[in-house]
């Protein structure tokens, strides 16, 4: 490259890289007269990798608190930005608990300088996700009229096929309807109801209601 050139390229466009010199100063002087803070800042945790055919079956946290130090702008920058706490778990091979040092896991601002993690690890359960079933128990409101007694109940479906975790899978005991109410039931009854399983982990196949028929006989006197 001739001095000519090097020349050329040096004094082309002088007048934006002039502005864009001093534009790059400006903000340097701006940020390195603000003050210098230091705060907590809430930020949410990713997960990436997750494991195929397993499943979580202990709590999922979904933030952390960092502790931050910088100049005022850069904080807030790094608030509104989300910056969040990346977990990988392309570690995990199979089913058991791992546990994941968050050390390293937030990307801060330009200028910011992180401190503590909090929680520092997070541990997990992975379980394989299984299929099974539970019965369906009906639950009763109010009472009959005076002179009937149930004769017989029939639930469709009796029970419910279920989803989740293997462990909450085989410890679920059953899916309870709301209540069926008794208090004008004059004859042979039937009515929809929807179930409560009570474990956020399992999910049921289809909607989760049945049809329950009462049926009804004078008591012996």
């Amino acid at each position: 490259m001739t001095a000519a050139t090097l020349k050329s390229l040096v004094t082309h466009n002088l007048g934006l890289k002039a502005l864009a010199l001093c534009a790059a100063c400006g903000l340097w002087l701006n940020i390195a007269s603000e003050p210098q803070l230091a705060t907590i800042v809430v930020v949410p945790v990713d997960y990436k990798n997750f494991p195929k055919d397993l499943v979580i079956s202990s709590s999922i946290v979904d933030s952390v608190e960092v502790e931050a130090r910088g100049p005022a702008s850069r904080l807030r920058e790094m608030q509104e930005s989300h910056t969040a706490a990346i977990i990988d778990f392309s570690s995990v091979r199979g089913p058991g608990e791992r546990t994941f040092t968050l050390t390293g896991a937030v990307q801060a601002p330009r200028g910011v300088t992180l401190g503590r993690i909090i929680p520092e690890q997070l541990r997990f359960r992975f379980e394989h996700q299984i299929t099974g079933r539970v019965p369906v128990e009906v639950a009763y409101s109010g009472q009959l009229p005076a002179g009937l007694e149930i004769a017989g109940v029939t639930v469709d479906p009796p029970d419910l096929v279920v989803t989740g975790p293997e462990s909450r899978v085989r410890e679920a005991r059953k899916a309870l309807t709301d209540p069926f109410d008794l208090t004008r039931v004059t004859k042979d009854s039937e009515q929809d109801l929807a179930t409560y399983i009570g474990d956020p982990e399992l999910r049921t196949a289809s909607a989760p209601r049945v049809k329950v028929r009462v049926r009804v006989e004078q008591k012996d006197r």
